[in-house]
């Protein structure tokens, strides 16, 4: 609407006979007091010998082992969020190999004051191999225990007894809602299912959207309808999360199709405008591990057969995605025990860890004894960066809106490196004070770092006006900006 507003705008002036000067007017991009990250171009005009660059996911230890007699090898479809000064972890218990929704099936819960130490707490909720000492919260519930992926409900005024939601089925089921006071005593919120299209056959994940003001679940379909093709991924809303629109294809900005196993599509926790999408990308039949080595591994079935890694996509709502890179975002580590099928599947859920990492969590040797869930660590927003190498680079934005009064950067140097940032007019003269010459060299490893001019660093007479950003670095990656 934004967009159209502009456009209307420009038409009418130019009615009256004032002429722009090149480059031609580009309606603006109204960030707001947005945070926002450079996993895409929204923002990106031009780049001269800088360019986005994939940062990858760094290793921090074991979360969890799947060793519980309800737990096993073929645990999965985690789900990890973080509620107040507590984190909250869900998953499949599942020990033995069998089909999608079987009563074997149980939803396992684990919770941790720090994201980092994980404890199992006997709930005493359901009794599981003969006893209730247990972590699971759901049991006896085929064929929802399969997927059932829980979320902490934002939506204002949502009631305390719904403050935690959860979906869960197969498609002979559907999709059922549920709800919980707690986070660990659930209930169906009706009888029937509340999606019944799709596939379903994988972890189908919702939230509640603050930027789109409705539910959203981003779900298992097939490209080629039914079961054909390849596994991709639907998306369908909801305003009350009881009835929802049909499942709309997610479009990938013409990239080339690829299975995509889960999508753990959510919205970034800080820019919760911005959906972040850890995928895990399953390569069918392309096997690395021989028939030996899996036995060695103590595999069973066909769990040697295939690979899979994580990719990064974005989206700001609606039915694109972005899918900057191709490459993985997550690679499979060292050794075979890294190559099997379905291991490297992450779980839905980016969350802080302190001040100065975030964490996602990635399940490790899937279908063998080992199986096992590991944190993984970035610097926050650390997921793709503007970066220039030593040499020099720069990067122009596209004409922007803002509010606010000060501009804060999320940045890293090296120790020779720097950032310097012009703010022009939209059509790419520096404005009086702003130029380059006039900004203050940014040096170090700063994830909120005030940009200045001549000593000053306020801007607020700048809001509302149509400007550009043009940054000149050296050896240095640019995460995120922010007016505020």
């Amino acid at each position: 609407m934004r967009v159209l507003c502009g456009i209307a705008m420009l038409t009418g002036l130019t009615g009256w006979g004032i002429a722009w000067a090149a480059p031609p007017w580009e309606a603006p991009v109204d960030i707001g007091g947005r945070r926002e990250l450079f996993v895409d171009h929204y923002l990106v005009e031009s780049l001269e010998g800088a360019a986005l660059h994939l940062h990858e996911p760094r290793p921090a230890g074991t979360a969890l082992q799947f060793d519980q007699p309800w737990e096993g090898r073929y645990c999965g479809y985690v789900t990890v969020f973080k509620d107040g000064d507590r984190y909250r972890m869900y998953y499949r218990g599942l020990p033995d190999a069998g089909k999608d929704g079987s009563a074997a099936e149980t939803t396992c819960y684990a919770e941790s004051a720090d994201g980092i130490h994980w404890v199992k707490p006997e709930l005493g909720l359901h009794t599981v191999h003969g006893s209730a000492a247990n972590n699971v919260v759901l049991a006896n519930m085929a064929p929802y225990s399969h997927n059932f992926a829980p979320f902490l409900d934002a939506r204002p005024g949502v009631p305390a007894a719904e403050r935690y939601k959860a979906l869960g089925g197969t498609q002979e089921s559907g999709l059922a809602g549920f709800v919980s006071e707690d986070g660990l005593r659930w209930r169906k919120m009706q009888d029937g299912p509340v999606i019944t299209k799709g596939a379903l056959d994988s972890q189908n994940v919702a939230f509640w959207s603050e930027s789109e003001g409705c539910y959203v679940c981003y779900l298992r379909t097939w490209s080629g309808g039914g079961f054909e093709g390849f596994r991709t991924i639907s998306r369908c809303t909801s305003p009350d999360f009881l009835t929802w629109t049909d499942p709309v294809p997610m479009d990938f900005g013409g990239t080339p199709m690829e299975h995509l196993y889960t999508n753990q599509t959510a919205p970034y926790y800080r820019a919760p405008h911005l959906y972040i999408a850890t995928a895990a990308r399953f390569m069918p039949g392309r096997r690395v591990v021989s028939r030996e080595d899996a036995q060695r591994l103590g595999i069973e079935g066909r769990y040697d057969a295939d690979c899979s890694d994580i990719v990064l996509m974005s989206t700001r709502g609606g039915t694109q995605y972005a899918r900057t890179f191709m490459e993985g975002f997550l690679k499979p580590g060292i050794g075979l025990e890294n190559w099997t099928s379905r291991t490297n599947y992450p779980a839905w859920g980016i969350v802080p860890i302190g001040e100065k990492e975030m964490a996602i969590y990635v399940q490790h040797n899937y279908g063998q004894p080992t199986h096992h869930l590991v944190r993984y660590v970035l610097r926050p927003d650390g997921f793709i960066s503007v970066r220039a190498p030593y040499a020099g680079g720069e990067m122009t934005t596209k004409p922007l809106l803002f509010s606010g009064s000060e501009l804060s950067l999320n940045f890293a140097t090296s120790a020779a490196g720097s950032v310097r940032v012009e703010i022009q007019d939209a059509h790419g003269a520096p404005l009086e004070g702003f130029a380059l010459a006039d900004s203050e060299e940014l040096i170090g490893n700063l994830l909120d770092r005030t940009a200045r001019w001549n000593g000053q660093s306020v801007v607020g007479h700048l809001a509302g006006t149509p400007v550009r950003l043009r940054f000149v670095m050296k050896d240095a990656d640019l995460f995120a900006l922010q007016f505020r």
